[in-house]
């Protein structure tokens, strides 16, 4: 969204919306669940963001903003359960929704598609699909509570979830991490097998040649 854009004096609303995408390990598919919580002014209670359809949906969302003490937000996420359709749902997945994908989209209403508004024509700008500001990704990190009326979850960054470690892979300096003769080492050659050392590497490749070497060296000066 450009800078621009929301230094008027009346800048168009913000719409916010939400994806949530299932993933195969956890789930069994992965499927995609587009929504929003405002109203369409064409009243079938979808709105139309970028050529996808986001269904009205009782929810709410807060907790998103980064204090600058160097703490990640937890965003919380509450969805009406009033006609049983998010219990229904959990029920078809026996490990819940822990671990599904939760995006927040957010742009400025005179950037939607024209098929939100009457005659097809946005009286408040122009369409514009790539006009929105930077995706949050989040995963659902827990259920915190869940009764008759709301269900409501916990968000956390894919880095901020318990048993996942920055970065990926553990630095260590010398034993390579690489599987022998995978895509990653890249040796093709006759020696059968590998110490996963840096001097074992070079008599694989050649003392001045480029290594592939999986770890990192320099962490142990």
């Amino acid at each position: 969204v450009p800078v621009s854009d929301l230094q008027g004096i009346a800048p168009s609303a913000i719409i916010e919306l939400f994806e949530l995408q299932l993933n195969t390990a956890q789930h069994g598919t992965n499927d995609i669940y587009r929504f929003h919580a405002g109203a369409n002014l064409n009243n079938n209670g979808q709105l139309v963001w970028a050529g996808n359809s986001y269904l009205r949906f009782p929810l709410e969302a807060d907790g998103f903003e980064y204090s600058g003490n160097g703490q990640l937000p937890r965003p919380k996420i509450r969805v009406s359960n009033i006609f049983g359709t998010i219990t229904a749902l959990l029920l078809t997945l026996p490990e819940g929704l822990e671990g599904a994908k939760v995006t927040r989209i957010r742009t400025l209403a005179r950037y939607l598609d024209a098929v939100n508004f009457p005659g097809n024509v946005n009286p408040l700008g122009t369409p514009d699909p790539t006009a929105e500001f930077p995706r949050e990704i989040y995963f659902i990190d827990r259920k915190s509570s869940e009764t008759r009326d709301v269900v409501e979850y916990e968000l956390a960054a894919s880095f901020d979830l318990a048993g996942i470690r920055s970065p990926k892979r553990q630095c260590v300096s010398n034993i390579c991490q690489w599987v022998y003769k995978s895509a990653e080492c890249g040796y093709a050659g006759g020696l059968p097998t590998c110490v996963k050392t840096l001097a074992d590497c070079k008599n694989h490749f050649g003392a001045t040649a480029e290594l592939p070497f999986g770890s990192f060296p320099g962490i142990g000066s």
